[in-house]
């Protein structure tokens, strides 16, 4: 089976600026950081910053953000997105 340039595509990292809010900012010990993934939706990069960071919330209880908009975890990202992840929040 050959490899064509499209599976070479497919398996190269994308760097996406990821922005954190209030516990998950504190957490990180930044605001945003540059991160280069190979992940293909939001739910993965979650994944790969929340084990990097030490984030506890599963990613279920947290709300996040792709481009400005309110995203599902299934959106897919792609090279020079703006993902923003936001903890649970409490209170009412």
């Amino acid at each position: 089976m050959s490899t064509t340039a499209n599976d070479l595509r497919a398996d190269a990292a994308i760097a996406v600026t990821v922005q954190y809010f209030a516990a998950f900012r504190e957490r990180a010990g930044c605001a945003d950081e540059i991160a280069n993934t190979k992940a293909k939706t939001a739910a993965e990069l979650f994944d790969e910053v929340a084990a990097r960071h030490g984030f506890a919330d599963a990613k279920e209880r947290c709300k996040l953000a792709v481009n400005g908009k309110l995203a599902s975890w299934d959106s897919p990202i792609a090279d020079g997105d703006q993902v923003l992840f936001f903890p649970p929040v409490a209170g009412g």
